[in-house]
């Protein structure tokens, strides 16, 4: 990795299995903005490249010296490519050919720093009849089929948030595209342009589908299969406060001892994996649950394997005690957040840090030194 006394580089020391990387962002949208995150939450240094006076809000820009530069004003055009000719990683998220007409796309970038990993991350892909429109997660998992599989068949497809898509399909293969390709540098000298496009990326988290739609266990009519809510056993229900609870029960014993603790006898149901018998099996479930408070249904199933557990909210999550015993959730500048992810042995990952102004102003012009 490129040295500490390096131009622009040399931040406060941090801990994490990414200590020594450096990191430039391009400010975008989305996918960009949480790889970036990710990165400096393992110890990467990263620094975030905007617009004067859009530098952004919220906890996402953690663990990031915020730089302000005009990419049209020729001496801010030079700092950047002074701090990207130091750097081990770029990541940008516009569109095909929005850099290169900046100065700053990967052809130039990469004849500067041969070592560079140059990232891009987009909805469409660089290339393709799409590339140049506009899209957001919705569209994109719609184009892929992902969407078209969420919900029960009689409404419309239900959009998954925005975490199948953007972060999902998007930013962690990004992340993923990076560590490879800083892998690879190590052994060839040579970095890498990578074209981390969402409509590659969310189809191969959804290979299950795939894998199963082959050998006939899937079939693109909503309310026949598994894994969409279809199975009573696998799907949420309504408590009898409003609340809800996640049931998961797919192998026998433990939908057996589900409704062993629900009381149910078996022996009024159909067979579990008979289809003919889910409308009954999905009624009496709904009425067994509406008898109690969510509350008291969790504290049944507690400690058992009937995978039967409560569906939280954002807020009542970071209470839980299991996602507390594993420290889940961290507070950064008041704002109570999920921590870094996954957890290493030697080289924990740092507390979490706000983000820290480096704007480009005679008082903080020393960082393009």
């Amino acid at each position: 990795m490129n040295g500490a006394s390096d131009i622009g580089w040399g931040g406060e020391p941090r801990g994490g299995p990414l200590v020594g990387v450096k990191v430039v962002e391009l400010a975008g949208m989305g996918p960009g903005p949480h790889a970036a995150m990710v990165l400096a939450d393992l110890g990467a240094e990263v620094l975030r490249v905007h617009r004067p006076g859009h530098a952004g809000s919220g906890a996402s820009l953690r663990g990031r010296r915020l730089i302000a530069a005009d990419l049209k004003n020729a001496d801010d055009l030079d700092r950047v490519c002074r701090l990207i000719d130091r750097a081990d990683v770029l990541i940008e998220g516009f569109r095909p050919g929005v850099t290169e007409r900046l100065g700053l796309g990967p052809d130039e970038c990469c004849r500067r720093n041969t070592g560079l990993v140059y990232t891009r991350v987009t909805g469409w892909g660089q290339t393709g009849p799409r590339s140049q429109q506009a899209g957001h997660d919705i569209n994109y998992i719609g184009l892929t089929g992902l969407l078209h599989a969420m919900g029960t068949p009689d409404r419309p497809p239900v959009p998954p948030l925005n975490l199948v898509g953007d972060y999902g399909g998007g930013s962690m293969f990004a992340v993923l595209g990076v560590l490879a390709a800083l892998v690879e540098r190590q052994g060839s000298g040579r970095g890498q342009v990578i074209d981390a496009a969402i409509v590659n990326g969310a189809p191969a988290l959804g290979h299950v589908l795939w894998s199963m739609l082959g050998d006939g266990r899937w079939s693109d009519q909503r309310g026949t299969n598994i894994f969409d809510g279809s199975a009573p056993f696998y799907c949420t229900y309504e408590c009898g406060d409003g609340g809800y609870v996640a049931v998961g029960a797919l192998e026998p014993e433990f939908f057996a001892e589900m409704l062993r603790l629900l009381e149910i006898d078996p022996g009024t149901l159909g067979a579990q994996r008979d289809k003919v018998g889910w409308p009954e099996m999905r009624r009496v479930l709904t009425e067994t649950f509406r008898q109690r408070p969510r509350d008291d249904w969790t504290r049944v199933f507690d400690g058992s394997d009937a995978c039967v557990t409560p569906v939280l909210t954002v807020a009542e999550a970071a209470e839980d005690a299991q996602l507390q015993a594993r420290d889940v959730f961290v507070e950064v500048d008041g704002v109570r957040q999920p921590a870094p992810a996954p957890l290493f042995s030697r080289t924990p990952a740092s507390q979490p840090v706000p983000a820290r102004d480096g704007s480009l102003t005679p008082t903080s012009r020393p960082p393009f030194r």
